[in-house]
């Protein structure tokens, strides 16, 4: 029995005298480290040392490129023209009857906004006569909308100019301004006819609010200009079909005169062209133009395709760095974790920012309330200028506010951070070690 106790009492004097567990600690014994506690204050101080981030491949910035020129399948050939015989009879087939409705405002219209004014009466229609004399308005741009000061974009393609004010005064509710205004097309760009070939000045005749009629647009275009109208014929070419009608019948009949032209007729006074021959040209031209559409077609095909070269050779140039990460083959700074955190192990500070003490402490899990003691977190940091010399910046976490200095004291390569054990950690951990060399000295004693 007495030999039992001995043996218990040399293994306590031992675990006392430190033989059986040390504990990892931060002291200051040995002159070289300085234990700087955390405050608002000292946190300026630590962060005085600043780290430049490392960064990473520019292939992580880029994108695939803007389109370059597009090449297409080059210039399309010139029409071909060649002489023609007189038609011995033409035959009169006019365009149906239609009606458009009323108009509608599109792409290019230049639409005049007046709205009330502070002045008296001689100021307000002084600025009115010097907004029409200057033709000041608002296009309709590419996308449909007038950009109006104070209220914004307003979309008014497509609508009646009825439909345009509602828009407007709705707009002008919206944006709390005062809808008394008055809303007018001050140009007509967006519907147009097209007259060409035997007469005067072939022009582009522009529809407005009133309706364009054929009589009326040849006059614009400065007569029928041929001194043989047996032979003569006017052609509209309206949606892929071409109407005839002969001069003789447009000058004798009045109906065909006020045939009522529409956006995007093509009207040809034609002397020497047969119909077929018209026809001909107008396929000819739709073919040039399905050419030209085939060119643009095939340029997109190769800018699609070399911007998809581009991007595989990005996402390779990416995939290869990653996997270089992967297999650390990269050269990276780290800070390093040890004592009771959850996951001991190096943490690599993050590319292209800085990265503080909170990142590194919960990126990686944090540390364990039962056996890590949060009144003792430390960052060691070697000195530049002194060589050994060592800086302890102490964090008291015991009060969980002084949690936030964490995030933002920032870490520098090769920082360690440490978090010390609590006293009943280290006090179970003796035990631990005790109790299997307590019971292997009992079980030599009770041998003996």
């Amino acid at each position: 029995m007495r030999r039992w106790c001995l043996g218990i009492l040399t293994v306590v004097t031992l675990s006392a005298c430190g033989t059986a567990y040390i504990s990892p600690q931060v002291t200051a014994a040995d002159g070289k480290v300085r234990i700087v506690p955390l405050t608002a204050e000292s946190v300026l101080v630590a962060n005085r040392d600043i780290r430049t981030p490392e960064q990473i491949p520019d292939a992580f910035f880029q994108t695939a490129g803007s389109p370059s020129a597009l090449r297409g399948a080059g210039a399309a050939p010139p029409p071909s023209l060649t002489e023609q015989q007189r038609p011995a009879s033409l035959t009169t087939r006019p365009p149906p009857t239609a009606d458009p409705g009323p108009y509608r405002i599109g792409v290019g219209d230049v639409l005049l906004l007046a709205t009330r004014s502070s002045g008296d009466t001689v100021e307000e229609l002084s600025g009115l006569l010097a907004a029409q004399n200057s033709r000041e308005g608002y296009t309709v741009q590419d996308d449909g909308a007038i950009a109006v000061p104070d209220v914004g974009r307003v979309m008014l393609a497509g609508l009646t100019l009825e439909g345009a004010e509602a828009q407007l005064f709705q707009s002008l509710v919206e944006n709390r301004i005062d809808p008394t205004f008055s809303l007018e097309i001050a140009e007509f760009n967006s519907k147009r006819v097209s007259i060409g070939g035997a007469v005067g000045n072939p022009a582009i005749v522009p529809i407005a609010l009133t309706p364009v009629f054929l009589d009326e647009a040849i006059a614009l275009s400065g007569g029928i200009a041929t001194p043989d109208i047996d032979f003569a014929s006017i052609r509209i070419y309206r949606g892929g079909t071409l109407y005839q009608i002969p001069l003789v019948a447009y000058l004798r009949d009045p109906s065909l005169q006020k045939t009522r032209l529409l956006a995007g007729d093509s009207i040809f006074v034609d002397t020497a062209f047969e119909l077929e021959r018209a026809q001909a040209y107008f396929e000819e031209q739709i073919t040039l133009a399905q050419f030209r559409q085939q060119g643009r077609v095939q340029a997109l095909a190769e800018l699609t395709a070399e911007v998809e070269l581009r991007r595989a050779a990005l996402a390779e140039a990416r995939s290869n760095f990653q996997e270089q990460i992967a297999l650390d083959a990269v050269a990276r700074d780290f800070v390093y974790l040890t004592g009771e955190v959850t996951k001991p192990g190096r943490f690599p500070l993050p590319f292209g920012r800085q990265a503080t003490l909170a990142d590194a402490l919960f990126a990686e899990g944090g540390f364990s309330s039962e056996t890590g003691n949060p009144g003792q977190i430390y960052v060691l940091r070697s000195s530049d200028e002194d060589f050994g010399a060592i800086t302890a910046w102490h964090l008291n976490a015991e009060n969980v506010s002084n949690l936030l200095l964490a995030t933002r004291l920032n870490l520098l390569p090769n920082d360690i951070v440490f978090i010390a054990e609590q006293p009943v950690t280290r006090w179970n951990r003796v035990v631990q070690q005790l109790v299997p060399s307590l019971l292997t000295t009992s079980a030599g004693i009770a041998a003996n």
